[in-house]
């Protein structure tokens, strides 16, 4: 049963993409592909740039404090890059949901849209809580700034890998020992 064409992987990209930024566009195009979109992109001149500010605009809700203007960000974006909800049944792979226009091809507006959608599915079936930055960038010797999707079962996944948070957990060892 595949209900949620925009959930998880969609959240995961737009983390992958600000986590670890493509040299190119070719680089970005290969990100969406490893997530799993298979639709092709028309070149256009400024689709590095575009998608950077995609990325960027995004960013915003990662770091919204509280979650009503996380979602106020997030609705701006998706009325910005959305139409309604169309079935598609591109390339044979089985009919799901479309939140753009069909002719709404570019490489930026799809993935505005597609990122938008995605983000806001997975925080209202999960939680608004679920999108942060590394809880190691609250230490000011060694601070971490990436994106983390919490797609736990529990919901408490703070940090973006196992080498922070093990770097957190001897810091506060240490703090209390001393």
């Amino acid at each position: 049963m595949h209900l949620n064409p925009y959930g998880e992987y969609a959240v995961l990209l737009a983390a992958s993409l600000a986590n670890d930024w493509p040299a190119d566009r070719g680089g970005i195009v290969a990100r969406t592909r490893e997530f799993g979109m298979t639709v092709g992109f028309p070149e256009e001149p400024e689709d590095h740039d575009r998608v950077r500010r995609v990325i960027d605009d995004w960013l915003g809700a990662v770091d919204a404090a509280e979650p009503r203007e996380r979602a106020r960000i997030l609705n701006a974006l998706m009325a910005e890059a959305a139409a309604y909800p169309r079935l598609t049944d591109h390339d044979d792979e089985g009919w799901h949901l479309h939140y753009r226009d069909d002719d709404a091809r570019s490489l930026a507006h799809v993935l505005s849209a597609v990122i938008s959608v995605g983000t806001s599915l997975h925080l209202a079936t999960r939680g608004m809580h679920r999108l942060a930055r590394c809880a190691a960038g609250e230490d000011p010797g060694d601070p971490c700034s990436a994106v983390v999707v919490d797609v736990t079962r529990n919901g408490r996944q703070r940090y973006c890998s196992v080498r922070c948070a093990n770097r957190a957990a001897v810091r506060r060892h240490r703090a209390r020992s001393a």
